[in-house]
């Protein structure tokens, strides 16, 4: 390259911001007491009914928000709102993710003196979501078998970043060709720690497996301190206190 040259790397700065930013949200949440996950997957994995269904399990322990990403729309928040829960809809106007500048004005508009849990269903996509920290305590993504039993193979990433899996539609196994064995074989060795849960969002089935894990890591987080009463968190990010 030219000693004249100058050469910028625009995608690492954008994402060294955000790591910072993303890690000043975490401190806050840990202060203020609330478990943030982030759900991401595919468009038509499943995402609203799976959240819905969680609640509808843990309603008697926790209180709930949910913050909704989408690229257009408020389908899913009217959805979300239209059953007592609170919620958020963040347009993204064509971003293909949530940053966590963007999920800081979310939670702004909540009032996280009032919630335990809050649920980001991220915009429907397994490439760009990985790549970007929301400052979420942890990441969950849900597989539908209709996708197929190769998306490990095709999307790394959102695998690699994710702490839960939860593999949706099971009761559609029947009618599919999807293959659990090599899907979890391929699942795992791109992220050993990982917590897989087969599960259908339409039946029920393998809620109550996935909705106690939830309950556990949502329980430590929250009774690891008491809870803070800081201001709201998208006026007071500041990263410098982490």
């Amino acid at each position: 390259m030219s000693d004249a040259v100058r050469l910028i790397e625009i995608k690492e700065e954008i994402h060294a911001d955000n790591q910072r930013l993303a890690q000043g949200l975490r401190c806050q949440l840990e202060e203020k007491k609330t478990f943030l996950l982030n759900v991401m997957s595919s468009p038509g994995a499943g995402k609203t009914r799976t959240i819905l269904k969680t609640i509808d399990a843990l309603r008697d322990r926790f209180r709930f928000g949910v913050l909704e990403a989408d690229i257009d729309s408020m389908v899913d928040a009217e959805l979300i709102a239209a059953r007592g829960i609170s919620a958020v809809q963040l347009r993204t106007g064509g971003f293909c993710h949530l940053d966590a500048a963007m999920v800081a004005k979310g939670l702004d508009a909540l009032d996280l003196d009032a919630l335990d849990v809050v649920f980001i269903e991220n915009v429907g996509n397994l490439v760009c979501p990985a790549e970007f920290d929301t400052g979420a305590v942890k990441n969950a993504m849900i597989l539908s078998v209709p996708e197929g039993d190769d998306k490990p193979l095709k999307y790394p990433l959102m695998f690699t970043v994710s702490d839960v899996l939860l593999v949706n539609k099971i009761d559609y196994l029947p009618f599919s060709d999807f293959n659990l064995e090599a899907m979890r074989e391929r699942v795992l060795r791109l992220n050993p720690h990982i917590e897989i849960f087969e599960i259908s969002a339409k039946t029920g089935q393998g809620v109550e497996q996935w909705a106690a894990w939830l309950s556990r890591e949502a329980s430590s987080f929250i009774g690891s301190a008491s809870r803070s009463s800081r201001p709201r968190i998208g006026k007071f990010l500041d990263t410098s206190r982490c």
